[in-house]
């Protein structure tokens, strides 16, 4: 069955193509994934203008880390991690947006917690993660304050997932011990 799109097994020299500058080897790779990103987002979302809005963050993020690609692996597995962080991206901020429509009483409750105190913690927390090497620092933002799961910060920051989790890994020994070392003095 011919439907005019490039089969999957073409996509890795295409986008070696488009690395190297070719528009119309980028052009049939992006209409060939289409289809297999909205596949994969419809797993998870049932909303149709939704789904398009994540299709069209996906092919922004692929243009975007388009350079990350290696030729010599699989492209399908490099374009699920992105359509999956950029998924899971919207479907929090969906349930953030939602909960900020449905959940008005709790308004009253989150300015009595942002008080002065509160200020004074996340001054301390800034404090505390400026002590961090910047990578380890970039890394606990991402995943802890931002709220990205590992596969976003891997994009975020051009790295693998792998490389992420030890880096988080790291980061949170060197903060225990620097908590302990605090907690001596």
């Amino acid at each position: 069955m011919d439907n005019g799109l490039a089969p999957r097994e073409t996509w890795p020299a295409l986008m070696a193509s488009a690395q190297a500058g070719d528009r119309d080897a980028y052009t049939q790779l992006l209409r060939a994934i289409v289809p297999v990103i909205r596949a994969i987002v419809r797993k998870q979302i049932a909303d149709s203008i939704l789904v398009d809005d994540v299709i069209q963050d996906v092919l922004l993020a692929v243009h975007r880390v388009r350079h990350t690609y290696d030729p010599d692996c699989p492209f399908l597995p490099w374009l699920m991690a992105i359509t999956q962080a950029r998924t899971i991206d919207t479907l929090r901020k969906r349930g953030r947006h939602w909960q900020r429509e449905t959940d008005e009483e709790h308004a009253a409750e989150f300015v009595a917690e942002h008080s002065p105190e509160q200020d004074e913690r996340e001054e301390t927390l800034a404090l505390i993660l400026d002590q961090l090497p910047s990578r380890q620092r970039q890394i606990v933002e991402h995943i802890h304050l931002q709220e990205m799961s590992l596969a976003e910060a891997a994009v975020r920051n051009n790295l693998s997932v792998s490389a992420v989790k030890s880096l988080l890994h790291r980061a949170l020994t060197n903060l225990r011990r620097m908590g302990a070392n605090h907690d001596r003095s």
